[in-house]
């Protein structure tokens, strides 16, 4: 397990090194190392299927539909044949920040790297009465099954060490709502009542079960998938914001093809391109600023309404960055 946290700890000493000028407003970046004993809900790794059997479940977190067969075949010019196996697996972290450079699952980390990024607000600290929220984000490699050990090294689940794979400051159309249309001009076509009050069935579908995919521009309970940046014009509360920003983040990962389809018969053999992201594919679990460590509250759909577990979750000063473990559907063909 210690040579998966080698490269971590030679990067953040790397980090630490370069950037160890902190922002003079260091003191708003606040958070914690993610402890994967007591800040996961492991329950949420159920259920595990082969083929169409489920073993287990975790209460309040529906499974994405299996392969038919619990025979598979992979490979040519002569096929393999393997099981057909489905797992909920801990992949990614996200960060999702009002302060820029800060990093609140590296323990709020704040750097000062010399790259200028605008400041993230609220309707409440903006001062200027303007509504809505902005936040910056951050995603992680997080391949924690590997790390451990666990299900026996299958040989289906990533593997890996952790990475900061992208960061908000970097790109220019995540604050930018005009930009971000340019490279998705598809949200023109969302940008009406119609739309968005499709968004209600998705709300629905998401707090009882799954989300509706073929709605892919509704991020249910939280709002309107677009535009894919941090600009947030409905601002219900911190959770709700924060956990939009970090939904969105993850399709836009999706459209730039740096996330990829990993459920369904069509990932068996391999992963795959997901350019619209399948919403049922991803369960979210907050990890910061008060974990939520029961499947009730951890096992999220993509849109389930944060009204059920937000309450005592946003901390003045203390706790107003947020982070989550983003959990992943993986099936695969185990040969």
């Amino acid at each position: 397990m210690s040579r998966y946290f080698k490269p971590f700890a030679r990067l953040f000493v790397l980090l630490a090194c370069l950037f160890g000028s902190a922002q003079a407003a260091a003191q708003s970046c606040s958070g914690r190392f993610v402890n994967p004993i007591t800040d996961v809900c492991w329950e949420c790794l159920f259920p595990i299927s082969i083929g169409p059997v489920s073993i287990t479940a975790a209460s309040g977190a529906p499974d994405t539909p299996n392969p038919s067969s619990p025979i598979c075949f992979c490979g040519s010019p002569i096929p393999r044949v393997g099981l057909s196996l489905g797992v909920w697996e801990p992949a990614r972290l996200v960060d999702v920040s009002r302060e820029p450079w800060c990093f609140p699952n590296l323990g709020g980390l704040s750097l000062n790297p010399g790259v200028p990024a605008a400041q993230g607000r609220t309707a409440s600290s903006g001062g200027d009465g303007a509504g809505g929220s902005v936040w910056h984000a951050h995603y992680y490699r997080y391949p924690l099954l590997d790390w451990i050990g666990a299900l026996l090294d299958l040989g289906c689940l990533e593997s890996g060490g952790f990475d900061i794979a992208w960061t908000s400051e970097l790109d220019p159309a995540w604050l930018d709502d005009e930009l971000s249309f340019l490279l998705n001009p598809e949200a023109a076509l969302f940008a009406n009542l119609p739309a968005q009050a499709a968004c209600a069935a998705d709300c629905a579908a998401a707090s009882t079960g799954l989300p509706l995919d073929p709605l892919f521009w509704c991020a249910g309970c939280q709002g309107g998938m677009y535009p894919l940046t941090g600009n947030v014009a409905a601002h219900v509360g911190g959770v709700q914001a924060s956990l939009l920003a970090a939904q969105r983040l993850v399709f836009r990962l999706h459209r730039l093809g740096l996330a990829f389809g990993t459920s369904g018969p069509a990932a068996l053999c391999a992963t795959y391109p997901m350019p619209i992201m399948q919403k049922s594919q991803y369960r979210w679990q907050m990890t910061l600023p008060v974990p939520a460590t029961t499947p009730l509250t951890g096992c999220n759909p993509t849109g389930r309404s944060s009204v059920f577990w937000e309450s005592l979750r946003e901390v003045p000063v203390a706790g107003e960055s947020f982070g989550y473990l983003l959990w992943r559907k993986r099936t695969c063909c185990l040969l």
